[in-house]
């Protein structure tokens, strides 16, 4: 079959297309140890709380038509979206409403629509959305319709004690050219688990408005919901950020509910692209969290509930790494938020994707850290020293993992 160029772009070699064949496969093999994905893990407070509500829908007429037999608008369903509205003015001040918001169906969907909007081929200019750190978010890479999507930088690496590192954002080197678009960063971020502060977040701010485009901040992992953040860090928008929010980790990764809030002419326009790609956003999601949104009680959950869930996780998980990579060489990446280990071996004497192939033999399931690059030239060792571990699972397979790890790595060095 001849492929178009959009065809052969996106349908062959991209990262993510390869995690998540690797993820179905070894879930339906059901003999592997599950460390590469993003899928969330199942915390009973939360499966119990949709359970209720799904039958509440169920038995509900008006409310069952509504979820499986009415399209909603281009912007998703009117009254999730003021809802989401009130309580972003009632607790952070925000000055919007329901047309500075629109859903999507999930948040990589939009992502792909916000990039190629704003980047790619503008008459005989390529734009570009700016990275101002990599590693970045391996579901980013193959987004773009054309080559040279992305442009990124390398972080400034702050060491912390024996086994830590963080990144930072290295401002002295970073510039925002003419043929930036937007600039682009996850917080936390996805693979690291780095939290961006509050100092460096204005600082981008600050940079795209000046050049007068947008921030876009993903908070799927952030705030104000999930709020899977271990460290200080304060909610942010205004008119120069799009900011992107997803109910996956909240819970709910198989609704597909992704939420975008931006100045309102973007969000016209994204509800246009909406209707021309999906026709409308999927109800489900909307109607799940919907008396979540109206009484704040989604906060109070992500605060109370799944924070706790992954911080405890996150701490066991550490510990036991710690034992097990007892004596080799090895860092962590500060675990600030979300729900992931980015392990660097320094001088590991092959490339993280040959490390990956031999765990998955093991019976452990990775994601190689060459993925998390894109836009930054090629040449620097630490992007083939890294691995990206999800702690979200059973604690005990997770424990188990790392030790099977720290055995292979053991037997390299």
């Amino acid at each position: 079959m001849k492929l178009s160029d959009f065809g052969m772009r996106l349908c062959q070699g991209a990262g993510i297309v390869h995690l998540m064949d690797d993820l179905g496969e070894a879930l339906a093999a059901g003999d592997k140890i599950m460390m590469g994905g993003g899928n969330p893990g199942h915390v009973p407070e939360v499966q119990e709380l949709m359970r209720r509500r799904l039958q509440e829908l169920i038995d509900d007429e008006q409310g069952l038509r509504r979820l499986i037999g009415i399209y909603d608008p281009p912007r998703g369903k009117p009254q999730m979206l003021r809802a989401l509205a009130a309580l972003l003015r009632r607790e952070y001040g925000w000055d919007l409403d329901e047309k500075n918001i629109c859903l999507t169906c999930g948040s990589q969907g939009a992502f792909f629509l916000l990039f190629n909007m704003l980047a790619g081929a503008s008459g005989a200019q390529r734009r570009k959305i700016l990275l101002p750190l990599a590693p970045e978010y391996i579901g980013y890479a193959d987004l773009g319709l054309c080559e040279g999507f992305f442009r990124s930088y390398q972080p400034v690496i702050e060491e912390r004690g024996e086994d830590l590192f963080k990144y930072r954002v290295d401002f002295t080197q970073l510039q925002v050219e003419d043929d930036v678009a937007a600039i682009c960063v996850s917080r936390p971020t996805n693979p690291t688990g780095n939290v961006l502060t509050d100092g460096e977040v204005q600082g981008l701010v600050d940079l795209a408005a000046e050049h007068n485009i947008p921030l876009i901040l993903d908070n799927a992992y952030g705030l104000p919901f999930p709020g899977m953040i271990y460290t200080e860090a304060t909610p942010v928008w205004n008119e120069h950020i799009i900011l992107c929010l997803s109910l996956s980790k909240f819970g709910l990764p198989a609704v597909r509910t992704g939420i975008v809030i931006a100045k309102k002419e973007l969000i016209r326009l994204l509800s246009g692209l909406n209707a021309v790609v999906n026709l409308a956003p999927g109800s489900f999601g909307a109607m799940l969290v919907r008396g979540m949104m109206q009484s704040g009680e989604i906060i109070r959950i992500s605060k109370e509930i799944i924070r706790p869930f992954y911080k405890g996780k996150m701490e066991r998980a550490l510990a036991a790494l710690r034992h097990y990579f007892r004596g080799l060489r090895y860092k962590v990446h500060v675990p600030e938020g979300s729900m992931f280990f980015w392990l660097w071996l320094p001088d590991l004497p092959i490339s993280s994707q040959e490390l990956y192939a031999r765990l998955k033999e093991k019976g452990v399931v990775v994601v190689p850290g060459e993925h998390f690059f894109p836009g930054l030239p090629p040449g620097w060792r630490h992007t083939r020293e890294c691995l990206r571990l999800t702690y979200s699972q059973d604690d005990a397979d997770v424990q188990r993992g790392l030790e099977l790890i720290a055995r292979e790595v053991r037997a390299l060095t």
